[in-house]
């Protein structure tokens, strides 16, 4: 079931008036899907592909440790990456869907060193494990959640996606790994074509 986040990202719509129109079944649907989708990507893809470092020239995060600012990622770098954010997103959902408001900090996100992967096997892994915390997750909301509950955010991002309540912590998730894949494509491709001329 793949959605379509553009009416979101081009500000047509908040993403808290987006999330109303989906269930707590559709979310475990979207949850199986994306990390299908992922799973699909790298489905034709050996160990050295996985570790392959592409070429990426508008690489630039500031968050990155000291000297990675400006690399491109590899796909296990991606795959470590937005587990880590869907497992946060989707851990603030389960505690304001049971009625707990949260404050904008502490984060509660650990994210797997991408260096230690480097197997397609531990890629498969990463995602499945993913799946299995997602469901597990949603597996904890109350039979009526509380939706009227949120979390503390700035005013920039109340002005853009809306209040955040359960749904919308998880579509945050969400959204932020469908943005990445069009670049587990451009990465996928590049192993491939650069495999294809050794």
């Amino acid at each position: 079931m793949p959605l379509d986040f553009t009416p979101v990202r081009e500000n047509q719509i908040k993403l808290a008036d987006f999330a109303k129109t989906v269930t707590l079944n559709d979310l475990r649907e979207l949850a199986n899907a994306q990390i299908d989708t992922i799973l699909g990507i790298i489905a034709d893809l050996d160990d050295a592909d996985i570790t392959f470092d592409p070429l990426d020239p508008l690489a630039d995060d500031p968050y990155a440790t000291e000297g990675e600012e400006k690399i491109g990622w590899s796909i296990a770098h991606l795959v470590v990456h937005v587990t880590a954010s869907s497992e946060e997103w989707i851990t603030f959902g389960s505690i304001l869907a049971r009625g707990i408001p949260y404050p904008k900090e502490p984060r509660l996100r650990y994210e797997t060193d991408w260096k230690s992967v480097t197997t397609k096997a531990q890629c498969v892994q990463r995602l499945e494990e993913s799946r299995r915390i997602r469901l597990g997750y949603l597996d904890t909301f109350p039979d009526v959640p509380f939706l009227d509950v949120t979390r503390e955010m700035s005013e920039n991002f109340l002005t853009k996606f809306g209040e955040c309540n359960a749904m919308v912590a998880i579509f945050l998730g969400l959204m932020h790994e469908d943005g990445h894949f069009a670049q587990f494509h451009d990465v996928h491709d590049q192993a491939v074509a650069t495999k294809a001329k050794a």
